[in-house]
């Protein structure tokens, strides 16, 4: 099967056929794998008796077929030989190819399908039939075009997932599923393939899971198969995604609504939900499902049983699959991730090195690339990426395991390359959360972590628009983090060798530092003549602007690039005020608001709603002191804090998630009475939005005060007896008006704090702790009204202010990296990142970078060093690489970019004498540059 081309024998399955009747033909691979051939209706006539007698001269080998029905039994023939013979009888009548397209597939299909279902044959006859129903999808002996074939492909399906078998030893065993996984790919992959329905295809892959699950106990070859089977199963579905249209929202069985896990369970408890039911009997992570006999026992009677959910009863028309299963199947898989330990000490999910988190990784990173932007077109597929898979992403992330955080990462790019419009925010937590903390070697990060998210931050770096996307969408947003300015101070810094000889680690950060420093040199050359951006950051001016609110500043059109560059641009500039403003407040909050007012950025007298946003929307700020400023009994902070929470949406949300949120903010002050002062703000705002049982906002107010007691009380270990669910809801009696609130509420708000602790990282702007559930929370909630992601592209736009923020570390890393490489290549690269520096200074006019280079090339060529004698420098110089690819690199570069070297040219006119008075210039430049002394 692995040639394109071949001659085949026709008509013998490989399952113990007569040789007799074999047809030979030219066998050629379809578009998906199966065998295509033009047949004429003999040869197909010949093929199925080919396989009828297959599977009958099996038959005969055992002795319960072997023999004849008594005289005084009402059949001659057990049903199964009957319909076998029937078949053949009848398939020498269809001699035309234009009847094998007329009639229905379940005339020649179901003698074999009734094989496979029943619990009478044995293994080897199973297989048999399985093998006969494979060689009728591979060569595909109907299509797409055939009469009733819908119904066909749905027979198959059902009767594959619903095999059952005698098992007389675990070879057999083995073989039987090995064929079940080999039909159900093929009908996935078959032409015909598209015309499953949800419910179908749905139990194709749960099926295919279990034979995964149970494959852990048994051959190695059967596990390499079941892995294999069920990812060329996931990239068949999902590359059926492109053709959909956007509203195939809706299967012929009703909506396309999901079935959520109920409690605890996970989807690898319940099976694949679709459409409000579900396929397949089940799939558990923890224990491998037990076959089940004919009679409803386990396995010991001998009976294995591979059963999905799916009845015999077939409408007459069946709708093909479409979105619906493919967002079932990604919830699955997704679902997955929260596996844990799958069967305890000693025991392997999967074989190898596989456990269940890093198996659906692989295959959900196949979907990604086999759906691509077709996730973005159909809005349930795009929210389970936006937020189950980004939410597990992270905590996978953090895995001490090296092949999972690769597997992460490359399911991250894929996802930038494809959706990055729609996950604005989850890539910025992405790079603060596992990025950068494992990069940096932070929270006992190992050297393998590191190293792991180095070479994926490379591979972003090597993206073109990556930096310049990072620097508009969150340098430039006052509420996000500097991005862009962390990864490129990550970079610099990781690629210094601080007290260490040069490492693999120092040249990987270097190559990432270099291909963002390319990437810009490249703009540089594909720009226009004279094309280059606007006011630079830098020039921009607004000393006499009149105070407007800073976060009320919208950009009118996110589409064009003169619009949103000069938008990006301003906000910029306020970012880097309110940090300097935000440092000012950490010293001394009063003399911070009126330097805040002394730039404009509050108004001249200051109003309650102003602080608010102030405290709302800038980063960096001392939750220490906004917590002391919103809890202090001054009515001016009163005030302050009811507009702070006014800043806050809780529709929609349970009062511990909106708690979460909340407190998320600033950190609750110690003080009794602030606490309540706060409390009191959070439940008057929560009883606005909030739509239920709640009476009034009393009530809310001493539910808070009642969830941040249980909250201490079971998650501070110095509290031995902890309050039980009882004692919880009796304090809380009666609170509702005089009613009690409903038990199952309390139950329910019980079990979610004791589960899931209010954990809430105060980091006051230095790094990221960590991605507690609030940040969660609170982060797809902003995701629903946060700015519009910019794309970039191949023109130069921000560059300036971005090669501004990075020129001066990037010098120094580059520097110290070709001081210590003796590697040519490495040396190499050192001197391409100089020139492309020297390159992007001077197009952007940024003189002082351009100096800074020239004269730390210059040190490196050690012709300023003074000597003792006059014979050591010209013998030093000769021998020293480094030293002449520098000189060589400076005069390359005064050559090409002299008019915009100032200061520098004296470290130029230095090298050059000094190579004079060595008798090293060449003897037509010493003439000439003695005529024009003398001129």
């Amino acid at each position: 099967m692995g040639r394109s081309s071949v001659v085949s024998p026709i008509g013998n399955s490989g399952g113990g056929g007569d040789d007799s009747s074999m047809e030979y033909g030219l066998v050629t691979r379809g578009p998906v794998g199966a065998y295509k051939m033009r047949w004429s209706g003999g040869a197909l006539a010949c093929m199925v008796n080919a396989e009828v007698s297959s599977v009958l001269a099996v038959m005969r080998r055992n002795a319960r077929w072997a023999g004849r029905y008594m005289a005084g039994d009402d059949q001659l023939e057990h049903p199964l030989i009957r319909s076998l013979k029937g078949l053949r009888r009848r398939v020498f009548g269809w001699q035309r190819e234009a009847q094998w397209q007329s009639i229905n597939p379940a005339l020649y299909l179901v003698p074999f399908l009734d094989v496979i279902r029943s619990d009478e044959t044995g293994a080897q006859i199973t297989g048999v039939a399985l093998a006969a129903v494979y060689k009728i999808l591979t060569l595909e002996v109907f299509d797409i075009n055939t009469a009733h074939v819908d119904v066909a492909m749905h027979s198959i399906v059902d009767a594959v997932t619903s095999c059952r078998f005698e098992v007389t030893d675990p070879a057999s065993e083995e073989f039987v599923l090995m064929k079940i996984l080999q039909v159900l790919l093929a009908c996935m992959k078959s032409v015909a393939g598209a015309l499953l329905s949800n419910r179908d295809v749905c139990t194709v892959v749960n099926t295919c899971f279990r034979v995964v699950h149970q494959a852990g106990s048994k051959g190695e070859l059967l596990q390499r198969t079941a892995r294999h089977t069920m990812h060329e199963l996931v990239r068949a579905i999902f590359s059926h995604l492109s053709s959909l249209k956007l509203d195939d929202n809706v299967t012929g069985n009703g909506s396309s609504r999901m079935s959520e896990p109920e409690g605890n369970e996970t989807a690898t408890e319940k099976g694949i939900p679709i459409s409000g039911y579900t396929a397949g009997e089940g799939l558990t992570a923890k224990r491998p499902p037990q076959p089940v006999t004919r009679d409803g026992n386990s396995e010991k009677e001998g009976t294995a049983d591979y059963k999905g959910a799916m009845t015999t009863d077939q409408p007459i028309a069946i709708e093909p699959y479409g979105v619906p299963c493919m967002v079932d199947i990604f919830n699955f898989l997704c679902s997955l991730l929260n596996v844990g330990d799958p069967l305890g000490p000693g025991q392997s999910f999967l074989a190898s090195d596989e456990d269940v988190p890093h198996f659906a990784l692989m295959l959900i990173n196949s979907s990604i690339e086999l759906g691509g932007e077709s996730f973005g077109r159909h809005p349930k597929l795009l929210a389970l990426v936006q937020d189950e898979l980004f939410r597990n992403l992270m905590q996978m992330g953090l895995s001490e395991n090296p092949l999972v955080l690769s597997l992460v990462c490359g399911i991250v790019l894929n996802l930038y390359h494809n959706l990055r419009e729609s996950i604005k925010l989850q890539l910025e937590a992405f790079f603060s959360f596992v990025v950068i903390r494992l990069a940096q070697g932070r929270s006992g990060a190992s050297y393998q972590q590191q190293e792991v998210a180095m070479e994926a931050l490379v591979d972003f770096c090597r993206q073109s628009t990556f930096m310049p996307e990072m620097y508009a969408n969150f340098d430039c947003d006052i509420t996000l983090s500097n991005t862009f300015e962390d990864l490129g101070n990550l970079l610099t810094k990781s690629a210094f060798p601080v007290n260490c000889p040069l490492s693999a680690m120092h040249v990987l950060a270097l190559e990432g530092l270099l291909a963002v420093i390319h990437s810009m040199a490249n703009r540089v050359d594909s720009a226009a003549p004279g094309v280059l951006p606007g006011t630079p950051l830098g020039v921009m001016v607004a000393e006499n602007q009149e105070y407007v609110p800073f976060w009320t500043l919208k950009c009118e059109n996110y589409k064009d690039p003169l619009c949103w560059v000069e938008f990006v641009q301003h906000q910029k500039y306020i970012k880097r005020r309110l940090m300097i403003g935000a440092d000012h407040f950490n010293r001394d909050p009063k003399k911070g608001l009126e330097f805040l007012q002394g730039i404009r950025l509050l108004p001249e007298k200051l109003d309650p709603q102003s602080v608010a946003c102030f405290f709302r929307y800038t980063t960096g700020l001392d939750k220490n002191l906004l917590g002391d400023f919103l809890g202090d009994p001054d009515d001016f902070c009163l005030h302050v804090l009811e507009e702070f929470a006014r800043t806050f949406d809780f529709s929609e949300m349970g009062i511990d998630a909106a708690l979460r949120v909340f407190l998320e903010s600033f950190r609750l002050p110690g003080e009794a009475q602030k606490i309540s002062r706060v409390l009191e703000a959070f439940a008057e705002r929560y009883y606005q939005q909030s739509r239920g049982i709640l009476a009034s906002k009393d009530t809310v107010y001493i539910l808070s005060y009642a969830v941040i007691m249980l909250n201490t009380d079971q998650h501070n270990p110095q509290v031995r007896k902890k309050m039980t669910e009882d004692d919880f809801i009796k304090n809380l009696r009666n609170i509702n008006n005089g009613q009690d609130l409903p038990r199952v509420m309390l139950s329910d708000l019980y079990h979610a704090i004791v589960r899931n602790e209010i954990r809430i990282s105060y980091d006051n702007g230095i790094g990221v702790a960590e991605m507690t559930h609030s940040r969660w929370v609170d982060l797809m909630r902003r995701s629903r009204s946060t700015t519009p992601y910019i794309t970039c592209d191949s023109r130069v736009l921000l560059d300036h202010d971005m090669f501004a923020i990075i020129s001066g570390p990037s010098i120094a890393a580059i520097s110290v990296v070709f001081d210590h490489a003796e590697d040519e290549e490495v040396l190499r690269a050192c001197i391409d990142g100089f020139l492309a520096v020297a390159k992007i200074s001077a197009v952007h006019r940024l003189e002082d970078v351009l100096d800074d280079l020239v004269v730390s090339l210059c040190k490196f060529t050690t012709l300023l060093n003074p000597t003792a004698s006059a014979e050591e420098p010209v013998v030093a110089f000769g021998d020293d690489t480094k030293a002449r690819m520098a000189a060589v690199t400076v005069f390359s570069i005064a050559n090409k970019f002299g008019d915009f070297i100032r200061t520098g040219w004296r470290n130029i006119l230095d090298c050059i004498l000094r190579l004079h008075k060595l008798g090293l210039l060449p003897a037509r430049v010493a003439s000439d540059a003695t005529e024009d002394a003398d001129n």
